[in-house]
């Protein structure tokens, strides 16, 4: 059986994404990371490099504030990171706002406002028989 080349790089990154999650909730004490959720961590092939993809709710402001908090916790973080994940090398962590979330939301808002749109028969047009 073929192993694809990706299976370890997807095991450590979601493992560095449960530890991390676990550090921010219960470790780091800076209010700019409270209710800041890690969506996906994307690692580098040799796996020295972390995209850790977080939201947090709000506007640009919040973002910025978590962004900046995240980035004041980024030792203390792959310092513990390294403690915890049994791999040679510790990633750098690099933190990216991900508004993939947002978008969805208003994808799904425009959605909704089509939807009634569509159910109302056009004018002139006689209502189907029920």
């Amino acid at each position: 059986m073929a192993r694809t080349p990706f299976k370890r790089a997807d095991r450590v990154a979601a493992l560095t994404r449960e530890i991390l999650a676990e550090l921010l909730l219960l470790h780091v004490k800076d209010p700019r990371v409270q209710g800041v959720d890690l969506t996906d961590v994307e690692l580098s092939g040799d796996l020295r490099e972390a995209k850790v993809f977080f939201y947090v709710s709000g506007d640009e402001a919040a973002q910025a504030n978590a962004l900046e908090g995240l980035n004041r916790a980024k030792g203390y973080l792959r310092r513990e990171l390294g403690q915890r994940l049994t791999a040679r090398v510790t990633p750098n962590l690099h933190f990216r706002f991900d508004g993939s979330i947002d978008y969805g939301a208003r994808i799904e808002r425009l959605l909704g406002d089509i939807q009634p749109a569509a159910a109302q028969p056009a004018e002139g047009a006689e209502p189907e028989d029920a």
